[in-house]
């Protein structure tokens, strides 16, 4: 597939959750040619409030389940290309309850690429750094796209057997598809079971902040717009059959990132009592718009294969 891919229509699923909107927005203020339909279930991670305000020539919302093979079918008739956001993201609630993540990590994926395949429309999935597993933490290795899968949840598992569907799709059928599996996201939007936000409105509510552990897992950290611009450019640019890893180098443990939530918020004119982990926060003002760009500003995407133009 040629760098430049031309794109009139697009179809986005998951798009009214965190990273799906991300990208919509980003496609419209960078892309001004490009009219996207965003498919989305409207579950309690989806919000349309997330797409609110883009200009209703360019986005179009349909409610509606990535599993209904009918509704499928008509978007991506539509359709240059999908970009499949949606998914069951929450590890906690995959072990709690594993069947929701089944049925739309797998079912969902494969209800789509198969639409794809009989349609002959170009393909993007995006997957998670967390199908690798983990890695020691005194360990300097990293993950490649060479990494061997080593899901450790309901919720990894399902997105691992997601990943290989697209893969036997390629192989088998000759579909016109990437995957892009990206590190730990932040910025606005994001819902408020994930770690900084809620690290944020804990700490907004008074409550004290929660830490799994002794706060020492590492993760990887990019800011979702910079994730948008990386699926983007692969999307366009990028080689079908191929898989892409995406990440910032902003390697931090969650005990550094939870005194970065204290002191931008006490940045921003709140007034924060005893900013330590180990201590309640009280909060005498608070905020009506949450900030999650706690990292210290935005990092250089880095994007590990060598086939794709370095951004």
């Amino acid at each position: 597939m040629a760098c430049g891919f031309a794109l009139n229509n697009i179809l986005v699923t998951g798009g009214c959750g965190f990273a799906g909107p991300a990208f919509v927005r980003h496609v419209v203020r960078e892309h001004t040619g490009v009219h996207v339909t965003v498919l989305d279930a409207l579950t309690y991670a989806g919000n349309p409030q997330n797409i609110a305000g883009l200009p209703r020539d360019r986005v179009e919302l349909v409610v509606g389940d990535v599993c209904d093979a009918r509704l499928v079918r008509d978007l991506v008739a539509k359709a240059d290309a999908v970009v499949h956001f949606a998914a069951e993201t929450h590890n906690d609630r995959s072990i709690a309850d594993p069947a929701p993540f089944v049925k739309t990590n797998v079912e969902g994926t494969y209800t789509l690429i198969e639409a794809c395949r009989q349609l002959d429309v170009r393909y993007h999935h995006i997957s998670t750094d967390e199908v690798f597993g983990d890695l020691p933490l005194d360990s300097p290795a990293r993950f490649t796209e060479e990494s061997p899968y080593r899901p450790s949840s309901p919720y990894s598992s399902s997105k691992a057997a997601a990943d290989m569907l697209v893969r036997a799709w390629v192989r088998t059928y000759g579909l016109r598809a990437t995957i892009s599996i990206c590190s730990n996201n932040y910025g606005p939007y994001q819902h408020v079971e994930k770690f900084i936000p809620r690290q944020i409105t804990n700490l907004i509510d008074g409550v004290r902040p929660k830490l799994y552990g002794d706060g020492r897992h590492v993760r990887d950290w990019i800011h979702v717009e910079d994730h948008s611009s990386a699926v983007w450019q692969i999307l366009t640019c990028g080689t079908a059959g191929e898989t892409y890893l995406i990440g910032a180098d902003g390697e931090r443990d969650n005990l550094s990132v939870l005194p970065s939530c204290c002191g931008r918020l006490g940045a921003m004119g709140m007034i924060l009592t005893g900013c330590a982990t180990e201590r309640v926060m009280t909060v005498a003002m608070r905020l009506t718009v949450l900030s999650c760009a706690v990292l210290g500003g935005r990092l250089p995407i880095r994007i590990s294969r060598p086939a794709l133009p370095i951004l």
